[in-house]
């Protein structure tokens, strides 16, 4: 079984999996843990990370310069043990690089190192994606941290809400039988800024926020519970969870699943962008309790 490692501040413990760089556990000074445990009754995962796609590709197989290959949903790096690079009492860093597994999927040469720092009350989590390849590299990536529903310290799901920063009446996106995207907007359920969180809202899977104004959220229950989320340069949300459960995924990304019918090189897949060689990109995700 793959290590598990824990960083802290005096007010936040972080416990991070090697399996899959996944977050295990996020808990403040009084010990009560921010993130769903996992239950495979329910949904195993906590906080899978997305690599080198976000989503659903289009028969699960995507073309590169003419040749298919077979990618699962999300990619990967979800399913592969990283090896630790750097680690003190509250940073760690994890690599995953190419070999030739990866190399039957994803053609092409590559480093993922997924950087997480505990300072105060916030988790600050940063995806590093180095082109190693002589060619440029198509590359979409997204977190996928389900926090719980309801929040430590509320008593229950009921009038739990998120706040963006920025109003938000841009249409929304939703996925098809297939777990591709939808031609056809949607109205979005925000009013304003705020959202008001029901199960409904998820009876067609995930709320998929592609035309998103702002880069932070709060979500917050009754009381003072509440998890304040940045995502600066992740242009797109994916809020998810299975009606009734007791979590909530709050997911930026880069990039979605393929658009339905889409029959293109992966380079043209909307939402991917392309790291050229030699260069790398990074995305980064700070999650802030109390």
């Amino acid at each position: 079984m793959a290590a598990v490692h824990r960083i802290a501040s005096d007010r936040l413990t972080a416990e991070i999996a090697e399996a899959g760089a996944e977050l295990q556990r996020l808990t403040d000074a009084a010990g009560r843990d921010w993130l769903w445990a996992g239950d495979p009754a329910v949904w195993a995962g906590r906080a899978p990370i997305l690599f080198p796609i976000v989503g659903t590709l289009n028969g699960d197989r995507f073309r590169w310069r003419g040749q298919d290959y077979a990618l699962p949903r999300h990619g990967f790096a979800r399913r592969r043990d990283f090896r630790v690079v750097e680690r003190d009492g509250d940073g760690l860093m994890l690599r995953l690089e190419s070999d030739a597994a990866t190399r039957a999927v994803w053609p092409f040469d590559c480093t993922l190192d997924m950087i997480f720092t505990i300072r105060a009350a916030t988790l600050t989590m940063t995806a590093r994606v180095a082109n190693r390849s002589a060619d440029p590299m198509p590359a979409s990536f997204g977190f996928h941290p389900a926090l719980r529903w309801p929040l430590p310290g509320a008593r229950d799901r009921a009038d739990h809400v998120i706040r963006f920063d920025r109003p938000e009446p841009a249409p929304i996106r939703r996925l098809d039988t297939d777990g591709l995207l939808d031609p056809e907007p949607r109205p979005t359920p925000i009013e304003g800024d705020t959202l008001r969180l029901d199960d409904r809202l998820f009876a067609d899977d995930a709320l998929i926020f592609d035309r998103l104004e702002s880069r932070r959220l709060v979500f917050e229950g009754p009381g003072a519970a509440r998890v304040t989320v940045d995502f600066q340069g992740m242009p797109q949300l994916g809020l998810w969870t299975k009606p009734g459960a007791r979590y909530l995924c709050i997911e930026p990304w880069q990039g979605y699943s393929d658009p339905a019918g889409f029959d293109g090189e992966i380079g043209d897949k909307p939402g991917m962008v392309t790291i050229a060689p030699g260069q790398s990109r990074s995305f980064t995700m700070a999650i802030t309790v109390g």
